[in-house]
Formats: C-alpha cells, sequence, structure tokens
C-alpha cells in the first residue's frame, strides 16, 4: 500500500490515496473524484490532499450504503475543512472570538528554551493553564510566561509541566522523532486501524434504504476539543443520532459546542459517579457505536476490551494524540502539540516552528479518517458480526501527511480566500454560518450540518 512514500515522487494521486486509506479498513472502495487544483500556500506539504483524500475515504464509506454512486471532493474545498474553525461565524462573529477568557488561547504559543529550542505550550482549559504557572512560578501572562519558560530546557520543560497534570510537547526534528520511543512505536502501524476486537452476531444496518444512510445508528459521544467531536459531527449530519456526554465541571468552551456540536444531544454525565456510569453503560448497550477522546477510561470499566465484553457489538473509535500503546499513554495532547513534537513544525516553519497556514491539520483530518472508520466498522458488522475497534492518533496522521511528500511551497505566500460554499443554520446559540459539507454524491443530495444545543439540556438516555 503506498501510505509511506518519502519523496514527492511517491505520491501518485488522491483517488490512489483513497484507495489505500479503505484498503486499511477492509472494504470496497467507490468511485471518488478530485476536482480543482491544491492551492498553492506557504506549506511544504500536501495538506489540501490530504484533506481530500480523508473526505474521500469518508464519502466512498457512506456512499456503498446507498449502493456506491460516485463521490467528488474539490480540493480547494478539502483545504477550507482544515480552517473551519476561523471560516465559521456565530451571530455574525467569528466563532473562534467568541471565547471566556481570550488569554486561555492567545497564550498557546511556541515558546524558546534555553537550549535553543523551543516548546509549545497549551492553557485552554484552566488545569492545563494552571499546570504551565505552576511549573514556570509565573501568571498567565504571555510575556511572563516566555521569560520563564527561556530559563529551561525544552524536554525538561515538557516533561515538567505534564507531569503537573498540562500538556506540551518540545519542537523536535523529524529525524528525532523518528528514533524516540513514541515516534517508533507510531511508525508500526498505519493511520488509521481497525480491527475485531470481540465476538457477536451480524447486526444488519438499521435504514438502508434511506438517504442520508446512518438512520437508526446510535452514537455514544464521549469526546470534546475537535477531532472526536468533529468525527461525531459528521456521523450526526449523516443520520446518526448521536448523544454527546460530558462532565458539568469540565465543559468545552462555547466556541467549541458551536464548532462541533451540530445535530447532537447533549447530556451531562459524571462517571465517578456510580449511578450516573451505571446510566452510561446503559446508553452505550442501547448504543452502536462509541466515540471516545479522554485519557484513562480504563479506569472506569470503558476501555475498548472492557466495552467488548460488556456490550459486544459495539463500535469503539478511539482518539488519542501519542498512541495509547507507547510511552506516552497517560499524555494528553492537541493538534499543535502534533505538529510540534513530530518534526512537521520545523518543516513548515523552514527551521522555525510554526504551524501549517489553515492552523490546524490533523484534529480535522483524524475526524474524517475516524468517521470513515466508524462507517466501515458499522459495514462489516452488519455482514461479518464481531465487536471492532478504529484507533487515529494525531501524531500519526502527521507522519502520514509527510509521507504524502514534500512540494514547492512559497514561504510567506499567504493562504487565498475560502471557496467552500457556507450553510447556515438557526439553534439555540443563535446563528451558526460554516462550511459546507465538502462532498457530492451522484444523484443524491449532500445533507446540511444541523444546529449545535448546550451542554446538559438532554437526558442521558435515548
Amino acid at each position: 500500500m503506498a501510505l509511506t512514500p518519502s519523496s514527492p515522487d511517491s505520491f501518485t494521486s488522491v483517488p490512489a490515496t483513497v484507495f489505500d486509506l479503505t484498503a486499511l479498513l477492509g472494504t470496497d472502495t467507490g468511485e471518488c473524484v478530485i476536482t480543482g487544483e491544491a492551492p498553492t500556500t506557504s506549506s511544504p506539504h500536501r495538506i489540501a490532499e490530504a484533506s481530500a483524500a480523508g473526505i474521500g475515504a469518508l464519502g466512498v464509506q457512506l456512499a456503498a450504503l446507498a449502493g456506491g454512486p460516485r463521490v467528488t471532493v474539490d480540493l480547494a474545498t478539502a483545504l477550507d475543512q482544515l480552517r473551519a474553525a476561523f471560516l465559521t461565524t456565530l451571530n455574525g462573529r467569528h466563532v473562534h472570538t467568541v471565547v471566556e477568557d481570550p488569554s486561555a488561547l492567545g497564550n498557546n504559543d511556541f515558546y524558546r528554551t534555553s537550549d535553543g529550542r523551543g516548546i509549545f505550550l497549551i492553557t485552554t482549559y484552566p488545569h492545563q493553564r494552571d499546570a504551565v504557572c505552576v511549573v514556570l512560578n509565573c501568571p498567565p501572562v504571555k510575556s511572563k510566561i516566555a521569560a520563564a519558560a527561556a530559563e529551561w530546557g525544552a524536554v525538561d520543560l515538557e516533561d515538567a509541566v505534564c507531569a503537573a497534570g498540562g500538556v506540551a510537547a518540545a519542537v523536535r526534528t523529524a529525524d528525532e522523532w523518528a528514533e524516540h520511543p513514541v515516534g517508533r512505536e507510531s511508525a508500526t502501524h498505519p493511520v488509521i486501524r481497525l480491527e475485531r476486537i470481540g465476538d457477536a452476531p451480524p447486526r444488519p444496518l438499521p435504514h438502508t434504504s434511506m438517504w442520508p444512510p446512518l438512520h437508526g445508528i446510535r452514537v455514544v459521544d464521549l469526546t470534546h476539543v475537535i477531532a472526536g467531536p468533529v468525527s461525531t459531527k459528521l456521523l450526526a449530519t449523516f443520520g446518526a443520532d448521536v448523544c454527546h456526554v460530558s462532565r458539568p465541571d469540565l465543559p468545552d468552551p462555547l466556541a467549541m459546542v458551536a464548532l462541533t456540536g451540530g445535530g447532537k444531544r447533549n447530556a451531562y454525565c459524571d462517571v465517578r459517579q456510580p449511578d450516573q456510569a451505571a446510566a452510561l453503560h446503559t446508553l452505550i448497550d442501547a448504543g452502536d457505536v462509541f466515540v471516545n477522546s479522554y485519557l484513562g477510561l480504563e479506569n472506569r470499566g470503558l476501555a475498548a476490551d472492557d466495552l467488548a465484553l460488556e456490550h459486544p457489538g459495539t463500535v469503539v473509535v478511539d482518539y488519542h494524540c501519542w498512541g495509547s500503546a507507547s510511552a506516552w499513554r497517560d499524555r494528553g495532547g492537541f493538534d499543535q502539540l502534533a505538529c510540534s513534537a513530530t518534526g512537521f513544525a520545523l518543516e513548515e516553519g523552514g527551521g522555525v516552528p510554526a504551524l501549517p497556514p489553515t492552523q490546524l491539520l490533523n484534529d480535522y483530518l483524524a475526524a474524517y479518517l475516524g468517521a470513515a472508520g466508524a462507517v466501515a466498522a458499522l459495514r462489516r458488522r452488519a455482514t461479518e458480526g464481531g465487536t471492532w475497534r478504529v484507533r487515529v492518533e494525531l501524531a500519526r496522521v502527521c507522519i502520514w501527511v509527510r509521507s504524502l511528500g514534500i512540494v514547492d511551497a512559497r514561504p510567506g505566500r499567504p493562504i487565498g480566500p475560502p471557496v467552500a460554499s457556507a450553510e447556515g443554520c438557526d439553534g439555540p446559540l443563535g446563528r451558526l454560518v460554516e462550511p459546507s459539507v465538502p462532498m457530492v454524491f451522484e444523484g443524491l443530495s449532500t445533507p446540511a450540518h444541523r444546529a449545535p444545543t448546550l451542554l446538559g439540556t438532554a437526558p442521558l438516555r435515548w
């Protein structure tokens, strides 16, 4: 399979990459047509092609449920999906500016360290902010963080922040990551994994004659931030009944709810409370798919192997930044941290760490890959039976994008204006306008994203 080319000549085409991704899922592929040209940006990576391949991989899985109509994806529209967070508006305001604490996101950045390297620090959530500030013994002010970080070595600061319960990643080169134990472990498996982890009788899809094709599929969504929630938003857009579950004392910011909550019901659940944990298990037992992006669920009886025993036939989708079997299994991670650790950021900045011109990358790519894996698992469960697990890791996504080859970048070239059509919907948060679903199905209408709802406004039941 052409999943690890190491030079520009190794990349053949987006449809071929879609075929490779589909082969990893053990399912047949339909026809995926790519239109347009990849926009030229400052990135040396094939970010538009990677996005189009992830979108196409999900498209052919969905199309297979409707007899296999041709799926079309436009390269410029695919690029816009990577920056959907910056193209979405809520009541006329760019949604990324609708924040409870502007400094929380504003302090997320690369910081220079004493050894001439750098580190990306995350302060989005209070406990992450506190970990950074306790370790650096400074207030949550960007200039103070920068001054304090400059007194540390990058790896030492990374270890200290993570040990304090925060998240951070030192800036590494691609070669350093390839030799790192986590990087070596990641290289042993493909960008998306689908495996049968238990036995169960076949469970036919409930409404194969309907479009969108996921009507009757129930999804328990225990995720936060972007990758996991966007994957379940995509499943909801294509008809699934999605119940998003969150702890009332660990809410996502409103901007994240607006970006990722489309078409879902939102219920509160604290799995530390026995009665609520039992209610969640009841929800999972009557559902089809369980999607998780949190750490430590093995301590709550919610790991994939636990679910295979207690709820056979469940499709489990696990998101992790570094890999649940790696030395960093207990470390959290975000899009920017994966770019920082894997060498991707240094390549983006030509030797100076920088994020891609879309600002986000592997969160959205992982969302499409995980959703494709979920649909593929549902298809296989319908004919083969079984309990299935899908695994996607953010750091591995970075390596996969690099494997598509390097292109001639134009340093400093601004990313062009969005080309994706926009769609709007009204809901409890107001008027939300966001890029349209980026795939066209021959002879079928492409569904629109639905309005998000507020956290905790639905009961913990179907």
